[in-house]
């Protein structure tokens, strides 16, 4: 293989990149940003990769959720406040149902661009260049909005830097203090005063009851008054990307500090293809969604392109095939990577697979397939005797109507009252949860299986 640069991804062929029309205005803007203070640090990244090797050993459940794509319309401190409350609070089920410890990744502080199905929009006769993402285009449907503008690329950083910040001070400062996190504010629970959930919400209150009687609370621990919480998104406007990449000066090794954590699409992943070749470059961990196109023998070869010592923590798969395809095609590529001996985090990205189009026109994802989904990707690890490991799904914290069905019982007619997406729906902040408390049974078998593992191995 030949050696890698930091552009050397620019003599592969590239996917979903926008043409820009002023190549000089974009080369100073992404000269400028090289000068900008990095986003995230070499030291946090490889502590998310250790955290993910642990997940690989069975030992913690990666959540990773957020934003389909972040705008500069909805940027807003509350939003990013209570995206973070609802990762929090499906964090702490998760860790009730399981005991193991949750590795909390936010889709947010960067997650911009969007790959799309075509490069052109049509409405009412006219035609015009899709929306790309607010660090390219505008979502208006006007042709000066649609044309990418490099400039947008400051603003972007800029807004990635104030939600890093917010997200640090809440984190570090007292918000995500388990005695606040706990205190469940979602409708679906006031309403659902039987069955698991009030079961999981009282074990929670009773452990943390237990807790602060025997001395043991955030006053004098600050493991519960704190968290780590990590960023990510999809390394797709690679100049960005590379704009934002720099050598760490106590290893020498190039990480992208535009987030701790980027993934590969399942448009770009092609193995001679610009996206795979810059990846494999960076030193962070990397994401790698798997869709049903992808084949055993490219998803071996992409493994080894990108993770060539077989690194734990480096690589996650994240499958996304739709509900009813789940057993179709996971057990093969589960199969593939066993035999190959592949250290790998799998995590289950249960929205783009269940993608429709309402009959009033809104795109939208039935909350009853997103469960499905889930449910089956557990349910075929259990089958292969491998360990189900993460969730990677997109959410907000707002009320919105976006995904049909849960215990609001959104239907089709009610997706125009509170539809505020940029792109793909997105579960609101009591269906994410809702997820989390109905997932609580297939992640404590997976719990009890990972521990058969830790034995094992030990």
């Amino acid at each position: 293989m030949k050696k890698w640069n930091l552009n050397s991804w620019t003599k592969f062929p590239a996917k979903h990149l926008p043409v820009y029309q002023d190549n000089k205005e974009l080369e100073l803007v992404l000269s400028k940003v090289k000068k900008y203070p990095p986003l995230v640090f070499a030291g946090e990244t490889r502590s998310l990769k250790k955290s993910l090797a642990d997940v690989v050993k069975g030992k913690a459940f990666l959540l990773q959720g957020g934003d389909c794509a972040e705008s500069f319309a909805e940027f807003h401190p509350d939003n990013i406040r209570d995206t973070l409350k609802v990762i929090l609070q499906m964090s702490l089920v998760m860790t009730a149902s399981a005991s193991v410890p949750v590795v909390k990744v936010g889709r947010i502080a960067g997650q911009f661009s969007k790959p799309r199905s075509s490069p052109m929009e049509k409405k009412d006769g006219i035609e015009l260049p899709s929306y790309l993402g607010d660090n390219i285009n505008g979502m208006e449907f006007s042709e000066k909005a649609r044309i990418p503008d490099a400039k947008r690329l400051f603003r972007a950083y800029s807004q990635s830097a104030s939600t890093l910040n917010l997200l640090r001070a809440f984190s570090q400062g007292g918000f995500a203090d388990l005695r606040q996190v706990h205190l469940w504010n979602l409708g679906f629970i006031k309403e659902k005063t039987k069955g698991k959930y009030k079961e999981i919400e009282d074990k929670i209150s009773d452990a943390l009851a237990f807790m602060e009687a025997c001395g043991i609370n955030s006053d004098n621990n600050r493991r519960l008054r704190t968290v780590n919480f990590y960023t990510s998104h999809e390394a797709l406007l690679l100049p960005f990307e590379e704009a934002m990449t720099r050598v760490d000066s106590t290893t020498g090794e190039y990480h992208d500090t535009s987030a701790h954590f980027v993934w590969i699409g399942d448009r770009t992943r092609q193995s001679d293809g610009a996206h795979v070749e810059f990846c494999r470059g960076i030193k962070n961990p990397l994401g790698l969604k798997c869709g049903p196109t992808l084949k055993t023998d490219d998803l071996i070869k992409l493994c080894n392109i990108l993770n060539p010592e077989n690194e734990p923590g480096r690589m996650t798969l994240i499958s996304r095939f739709g509900a009813d395809n789940v057993e179709k095609y996971l057990p093969t590529l589960i199969k593939a990577v066993e035999k190959e001996g592949l250290n790998v985090v799998w995590s289950c990205d249960p929205m783009h697979g269940n993608t429709i189009k309402a009959a009033t026109g809104f795109k939208t994802r039935p909350f009853d397939s997103v469960l499905k989904e889930v449910k089956n990707f557990f349910a075929v690890h259990q089958a292969e005797g491998t360990y189900a490991g993460g969730l990677h799904i997109e959410m907000t914290g707002q009320d919105v109507t976006e995904c049909t069905g849960g215990a609001q019982k959104i239907s089709e007619n009610d997706l125009s009252n509170r539809y505020r997406t940029h792109c793909d729906p997105r579960l609101n902040a009591d269906q994410a949860l809702e997820l989390a408390f109905l997932i609580s049974e297939e992640i404590k078998k997976n719990s009890k299986y990972s521990k058969k593992i830790i034995q094992a191995a030990s």
